[in-house]
C-alpha cells in the first residue's frame, strides 16, 4: 500500500481523519471534484446534503476504481460544501458515513473542509475532489 495514514504526538485526534498521510508510491491520481450528479447527468438529492455527500463519494470511488484505486489510496480528500455553518456538520457525517458502510471505506486521509458561496449548478450543495497515490 503506498499510503500511510499517521497522527503525530503533539496534533488533536480528530476522529474524522488523520492528519498526516505519507505517500511512498510512484503514481499519483488527480481526482477532479465529484458532485451528486447519477451517471445520468442528473443530480441526486436536490436539496438533501446528506444524500448529495453520500453520492459524491460514490463517484470518487467509480472515479478512483476506473484506474485501480480505492479510497485506501487517497492521500488527500477536500470537500467543499456550500452556505457551510457548523450546524450542517451531523448531515456532512451522515452522508459519508451512508457511503463509507455502502461502499466499505475504512480509510481516513487528511481532509480539508472549506464552505463556498456556490457550486457548478445551484442545486450541487457539496463537492468532493481526492488525491490519491499509487504503487
Amino acid at each position: 500500500m503506498a499510503i500511510t495514514l499517521v497522527n503525530p504526538s503533539g496534533l488533536p485526534e480528530i476522529d474524522a481523519y488523520r492528519q498526516v498521510s505519507i505517500a511512498t508510491g510512484s503514481k499519483q491520481v488527480f481526482i477532479a471534484g465529484q458532485v451528486a450528479w447519477g451517471a445520468d447527468g442528473v443530480t441526486v438529492g436536490e436539496g438533501d446534503l446528506a444524500t448529495q455527500v453520500e453520492q459524491c463519494y460514490r463517484n470518487v470511488d467509480t472515479a478512483l476504481a476506473e484506474v485501480g484505486a480505492s479510497f485506501d489510496d487517497v492521500a488527500k480528500l477536500t470537500v467543499y460544501v456550500v452556505d457551510w455553518t457548523p450546524d450542517k456538520m451531523p448531515l456532512l457525517m451522515e452522508g459519508i458515513g451512508r457511503a463509507a458502510a455502502k461502499l466499505g471505506i475504512t480509510a481516513s486521509p487528511p481532509a480539508s473542509l472549506l464552505g463556498v458561496a456556490a457550486l457548478d449548478v445551484p442545486e450541487h450543495l457539496v463537492e468532493v475532489e481526492v488525491t490519491a497515490v499509487l504503487d
